[in-house]
């Protein structure tokens, strides 16, 4: 049973954008309402959606008034990255109309549904991981139990179901294959000050943050699905059952393979905005590594191969 903290209770500054989501947003924001931790905001913006959904958030803004605030996005849609940096931004540039002072931030999508302890089992591993780790930037992040658009049972375990292991969270890992799901994951107000802007090369805002994390300070996995991962056929992206290929090395050498161009495109993107923003700060080795996945997909597969070859001495 999660314990209720009275005194000091960390304010949460919840990130919601929406898109074409009034079928299911509904669901997702009574979860949020039903949250056994309540001191939290919910910071949405709609992006330019073609449905219901802001009349959705309008209506429970007004029904339920200080849980939300929802900034305007005059119709204009920027897609799921760059909307999630967006809000981020906002919320670290609007602190005090926000009431929040040193906050905790969790990524929420609009079509899953939160388990009632969600917040507090997250701010529970949060201040275990600042009291070993005081000004690091950290990440905690959960699994989730996958479900259909009925919430009918998929998997009871979205890492086993995909066959991740959370806990292979290196900067070298995260440089070719992610871990973190970004509706589990809460982080504190140093990694979001790093993160942010969300570069355009990042691949997603959840695999931005764990990589950036892993750079400079920590992440925690929580062994409990405080989230039921609704799968439809409206997912940007969706939960695929995992056919075992022997880790992310392994994984990585697939990219001497042709049909995997545009994941090394990717891969090679987003290291190179790694290098570009926050190269000065990472260390020697981290720069190096960085250097090599961004230069994989230029030249020739031999020179590819060759790269990829360095990565894996490397990185052994």
């Amino acid at each position: 049973m999660i314990q209720e903290e009275t005194e000091a209770q960390r304010r949460v500054a919840i990130i919601l954008p929406t898109y074409n989501g009034a079928r299911y947003l509904p669901e997702q924001l009574d979860s949020l309402l039903a949250q056994s931790h309540r001191d939290f905001v919910i910071v949405t913006r709609d992006d330019g959606s073609t449905d219901t959904s802001r009349e959705v958030l309008a209506r429970y803004a007004e029904e339920h008034p200080g849980f939300f605030h929802i900034v305007d996005s005059g119709g204009v849609n920027v897609g799921a990255c760059a909307g999630f940096s967006l809000l981020l931004q906002y919320v670290l540039d609007n602190r005090v109309a926000l009431s929040l002072t040193d906050p905790y931030i969790m990524c929420c999508d609009q079509d899953d549904i939160w388990h009632p302890h969600k917040i507090a089992t997250s701010v529970q591993r949060m201040r275990i991981l600042e009291s070993q780790s005081p000004g690091l930037p950290l990440l905690v992040h959960s699994d989730l139990r996958v479900v259909d658009e009925d919430r009918r049972q998929v998997a009871s375990s979205f890492v086993a179901y995909q066959g991740l292991n959370p806990f292979r969270n290196s900067f070298t890992r995260l440089l070719v294959s992610n871990v973190v799901t970004g509706c589990t994951a809460m982080f504190n107000e140093e990694l979001a000050r790093l993160a942010t802007p969300v570069p355009r090369d990042a691949i997603m805002h959840d695999w931005w943050l764990a990589l950036v994390a892993s750079a400079f300070g920590r992440l925690s996995f929580i062994e409990k699905a405080l989230v039921d991962y609704r799968q439809h056929g409206s997912n940007t992206l969706g939960a695929k059952e995992y056919l075992r290929s022997g880790g992310t090395l392994a994984a990585l050498t697939r990219l001497q393979d042709p049909r995997h161009d545009q994941l090394g495109k990717d891969l090679a993107g987003q290291a190179a905005a790694c290098r570009a923003t926050l190269g000065k700060l990472l260390k020697p080795r981290q720069r190096l590594l960085a250097r090599l996945i961004a230069g994989m997909n230029s030249g020739s597969a031999i020179k590819r191969n060759l790269v990829i070859k360095a990565f894996h001495v490397l990185a052994a």
